[in-house]
């Protein structure tokens, strides 16, 4: 190893290296300790499909950074990860991949060897998107990794399935479902994504079977009034009292449907009058099984009109639509169009408008598991971070339907259902049964469809630790302590394993539910394929380094809320990387000798003559810790990496470094080992501090400090040990030191605004200045305390302190900090002869500026053209440059006095 942290940050040098190391050593490694608490946090599975995205990104640094806290704390920590089979984007992936390369279909390949090459599929692309999780220097178990659809996780989905069906909880029905005619497979209600977008509701008018005008309709759907089977009104609609009970004619269809009475209808939108088409909408599915009326549809699996919508049979759905109105319009029965806002599903996965189906489908009841999962959050055994979430969670859980877990799809956790082919006897069976239970027949058929894939993650926080095996880690691991995750998805994942785990384990599977927002685009867009603003973690970690990526998003994040990538956020987290670069090796240059051996160092605080700038980075450093720690207590981690950042840049780089350059490079040998002292053990906290947020970096710094603080320290490197292994800092009361603090902040402030005066008068940082420090009281103790690091830092060559104002200069330039009084004589400040000159030639140049723009505004051609507003601006340049031109001369004249 080198004796010494190379010159120049760069990341590459060394991320790739100490991660390996850290894989190798088993830094990650969760032990099952009796004599440790447990924590623990199930990685959100990546699809095997997926790409690291910003969204992982951020995601998973959360959990990182809580991960490597508790590790630290004490805790056994386990991150397990794990990857997601994604039924139907690997099965369009697969099937893609199959027509492109070979030019046949899916169903000409045949199931069997469809699935052998969907696991080849696997096999291949299922480990791309967790070796760039590595790259995020995720410190995840990776011996504990688990896959969906592994062996252990197929028993436990198996097993649910059979115990929520033989709890009567599990069915199979002729139901109303989202279908999405591209995926050709059913949804969910969570994998539908509702937009509101533009479109047309249409009136028309079925008239009275009796030759009557019978009622209008408002619908955004015309296409599938070929499958309506009554008109529904409100029963204390008086408008429609005479026609409940009558029929009314589909026009141009002619068949006769009843007028029926019904509260779903609201009388104050439309005409208050509905059309029920069950077989295509929930809500008239609802109404149809009140008045058991038939749901006959007329829309295919594939989105074409079927033989019920007679010469429109075979097109598509919506150019049906287009069709069928202009024939309704020239037959008479179109009433008006209007233009509205309407609510439109697309799949979650390709955005395909989602078509409601009746089809025979597997479904959960969702009333008895939801109940206790909503008790859950009410007594607040499961904690939502922020709290407003919360009341997302139970408006989903309070109005949830049964949920439609049967996908037709061939990759995924099979139905394990069997249908005998002679006498129609279905068997739910982990094993494939021999002979029917009923009629003894061989006959036998397993359910073609699949389970929802949501159905196997729900089981996630438990199946992952071997249920439904009683495995030691089960009894030790679980329950987790948090799931981290965005709030896109609290329905689709959060709601079912709260519900799944009350069910199955009796407990919720975890405390806390950590919400966090979006990551959207500089411009607060979000990051999509289809704008092309998406931007990929890799290539700004190539570009970057992972430390000034993850210390990005942990301090632009707040729980809950959706961030801006900004380049610029990122290079400030680049500089504050480099910065501790640079101030480390000062540090370890300083500790060492020529030959890279450690100096001797003093062996701790007691006893030592610790001077006021040590025990205020001292005090700093504990208040940090303290701070730091209530913050990622309290889920605040953007602040407690804030007060990592502030106390690194400012603190010590800014601060303690420069004020103890002078002994480091002194004559004291003793003096020399309390400012190493020093030194190293604020770094080495402060690094404790950091290395949740940016790992690598504090790791590398870490692996060149000295094992100890003790004399004996002479070697560096990975004998070191790994600093991911060490243990979070502890506030202690005796750092406080209130008085040094006071002192050293006061002189600071002094020191800043003799900065600003330099500034101000344009003196050089090398000029050599005078001060008169006017105060009194306690304020003078205080600033006289910190004399000699003003003179250091301000480059003051004499201080002279007064109670007496008659002793304060008349030509001044003055800072007031509280109740001190800070004077610097303009002689010790200005170079009068160069001032003189400046102050000329600014003279000149003012001069010319306001004959210039008087002489326009005395132009009466210029001022009778001109607009208002340019001859405005023009009177304004000229009273600004007026104002100027009178400061400068009476500047001018006093240094004229001095020359």
């Amino acid at each position: 190893m080198e004796k010494n942290l190379a010159k120049t940050y760069n990341p590459k040098d060394f991320e790739d290296r100490i991660y390996e190391t850290w894989e190798k050593s088993g830094a990650f490694r969760a032990e099952r300790d009796p004599d440790k608490k447990p924590f623990t946090i199930v990685m959100p599975p990546p699809n095997i499909t997926g790409q690291l995205h910003m969204g992982h990104a951020l995601d998973q640094t959360l959990q990182d950074v809580l991960t490597r806290w508790k590790r630290m704390q004490g805790f056994s920590a386990l991150w397990l990860p794990g990857t997601d089979h994604a039924s139907i984007a690997t099965e369009v992936k697969v099937a893609d991949k199959i027509r492109t390369e070979e030019g046949i279909t899916k169903e000409e390949l045949g199931r069997e060897e469809f699935l052998k090459r969907a696991w080849e599929w696997k096999a291949v692309y299922g480990g791309k998107i967790t070796e760039q999780v590595r790259k995020l220097g995720n410190s995840c178990d990776w011996e504990r990794e688990r896959f969906t659809m592994d062996e252990g996780c197929n028993k436990a989905v198996i097993d649910t399935f059979i115990k929520l069906y033989n709890k009567g909880l599990i069915y199979r029905g002729n139901r109303l479902i989202n279908w999405c005619p591209s995926c050709g497979t059913s949804l969910s209600d969570a994998e539908v994504e509702h937009e509101d977008k533009t479109g047309k509701y249409y009136y028309f008018r079925y008239p009275g079977a009796d030759g009557g005008e019978g009622i209008t309709v408002a619908t955004s759907r015309p296409e599938t009034m070929f499958g309506d089977v009554a008109i529904a009104v409100h029963p204390d609609d008086e408008r429609y009292k005479d026609l409940v009970g009558k029929n009314v004619i589909i026009p141009l269809v002619g068949t006769e449907i009843p007028v029926i009475a019904d509260s779903y209808p609201d009388p104050e939108k439309g005409t208050g009058a509905v059309k029920i088409t069950p077989a295509h909408d929930p809500n008239d599915f609802e109404v149809g099984e009140r008045h058991n009326l038939e749901s006959p549809s007329c829309i295919n699996a594939d989105a074409s009109m079927n033989k019920l919508a007679g010469k429109y049979e075979g097109m598509n759905r919506f150019d049906c639509r287009k069709a069928w109105v202009k024939d309704l319009e020239e037959a008479g029965y179109l009433v008006k169009v209007e233009d509205k806002i309407i609510p439109i599903g697309g799949c979650y996965r390709c955005d395909t408008v989602i078509e409601p189906m009746l089809s025979d489908q597997w479904f959960v009841k969702m009333h008895e598991l939801a109940q206790p999962a909503i008790e859950a959050a009410k007594t607040k055994d499961l904690v939502h971070v922020p709290e407003r979430f919360e009341k997302i969670y139970l408006h989903w859980l309070e109005n949830i339907r049964d949920w439609c877990i049967s996908r037709q799809l061939w990759w995924g956790h099979r139905i394990p259902a069997y249908y005998c082919q002679d006498c129609g006897e279905m068997i739910v069976s982990a094993e494939a049964p021999k002979t029917c239970t009923k009629c003894g027949s061989t006959n036998l058929k397993q359910d073609e469809d699949v389970l929802d894939t949501w159905f196997s993650s729900a089981l996630w926080p438990f199946s992952t630790l071997g249920w439904p095996e009683q495995t030691e880690d089960l009894k030790y691991f679980f329950p987790t302590d948090v799931l981290v995750t965005g709030y896109d998805i609290i329905f689709f994942w959060v709601v079912r394993m709260v519900f799944s785990s009350l069910e199955l384990m009796g407990e919720v599977p975890f405390k806390y539910v950590y919400v966090h927002g979006l990551v959207r685009d500089a411009e607060g867009r979000k990051m999509s394929k289809s704008l092309g603003n998406g931007v990929d973690p890799l290539e700004i970690i190539d570009q970057f380094g992972a430390d000034a990526l993850r210390f990005m998003l942990m301090t632009g994040i707040t729980a809950g809320n959706d961030m801006r990538f900004k380049t610029d956020k990122l290079e400030s987290s680049r500089n504050f990387a480099n910065k501790l670069w640079n101030a480390s090796r000062f540090v370890i240059m300083n500790l060492q000798d020529e030959e890279g051996n450690f100096k001797e160092i003093a062996n701790d605080a007691s006893g030592l003559a610790l001077k006021d700038e040590d025990k205020w980075i001292l005090a700093k450093v504990n208040e940090a810790v303290k701070e730091a720690t209530a913050n990622m207590d309290k889920f605040e981690l953007s602040l407690a990496a804030q007060k990592a950042y502030e106390l690194i840049w400012n603190e010590y780089c800014d601060w303690y470094i420069e004020l103890v350059k002078g002994r480091l490079y002194g004559d004291d040998e003793e003096d020399k080992k309390v400012a190493r002292y020093v030194l190293v053990r604020a770094l080495k906290d402060m690094l404790k501090l950091l290395h949740p947020f940016m790992p690598f970096i504090t790791e590398e710094i870490w692996s060149f400090l000295p094992k100890t603080n003790s004399a004996s320290a002479d070697a560096a490197g990975t004998d070191a040990g790994f600093l991911i292994k060490e243990s979070w800092p502890i506030y202690d009361s005796a750092l406080t030191f209130d008085a040094e603090v006071k002192k050293l902040e006061l002189a600071m402030e002094a020191i800043r605004s003799i900065r600003n005066i330099r500034a101000e008068a344009e003196a050089a940082p090398s000029r050599k200045l005078r001060a008169v420090i006017l105060s009194s009281g306690r304020e003078m103790e205080d600033i006289k305390g910190g004399e000699r690091y003003i003179k250091s830092l301000a480059n003051i060559t004499e201080i002279h302190f007064t109670t007496d104002k008659t002793q304060v200069p008349e030509e001044v330039m003055s800072a007031v900090i509280g109740n001190v009084e800070i004077y610097i004589p303009l002689d010790d400040l200005l170079d009068y002869k160069a001032e003189y000159e400046r102050l000329q030639k600014e003279t000149t140049r003012l001069t010319g500026e306001v004959a210039r723009i008087s002489g326009k505004l005395a132009n009466e051609g210029f001022v009778s053209k001109a607009p208002a507003k340019v001859i405005e601006d023009e009177r304004e340049k000229l009273q600004k440059y007026e104002d100027m031109l009178v400061k400068v001369t009476e500047r001018l004249q006093l240094v004229e006095k001095k020359l």
